[in-house]
């Protein structure tokens, strides 16, 4: 499975931003799609998945409500938009795919297939 993520760019504080994941090579059917992201100095951070099958969602405290995932099957696609951003969002942003977990947060190490990041920079 390639995982291709594109969107990130620099945006003010307050704006937004949509981020985009291609997925080819193989069936994400079974797993979960996930946003990561890791900003300078700091460990990877699980920010937002979604249950390819079925649709279930999940979000991390720092993004609850400003965030939102989704999935396009028919594009085969993973989408996070962002809204309200502010500079504490600035991060690398990767697109991943998880077939361990079953609720919840992802980790970083039941991680299967990982995408190249995009950077999302937001200024004060």
């Amino acid at each position: 499975v390639q995982l291709q993520a594109s969107g990130g760019g620099l945006v003010q504080a307050g704006g937004s931003l949509r981020l985009s994941c291609a997925i080819s090579g193989g069936t994400v059917s079974n797993s979960n799609m996930a946003w990561f992201r890791q900003a300078p100095g700091k460990e990877r951070e699980f920010v937002a998945s979604i249950r390819w099958s079925g649709g279930r969602t999940y979000y991390a405290d720092s993004v609850k409500g400003r965030f939102t995932v989704s999935r396009d099957n028919a594009k085969n696609t993973v989408s996070l938009e962002m809204n309200s951003l502010t500079p504490e969002d600035t991060a690398v942003y990767y697109c991943a795919a998880d077939r361990l977990t079953v609720r919840g947060a992802i980790l970083p190490g039941n991680v299967d297939y990982w995408g190249q990041g995009t950077l999302v920079t937001v200024s004060s």
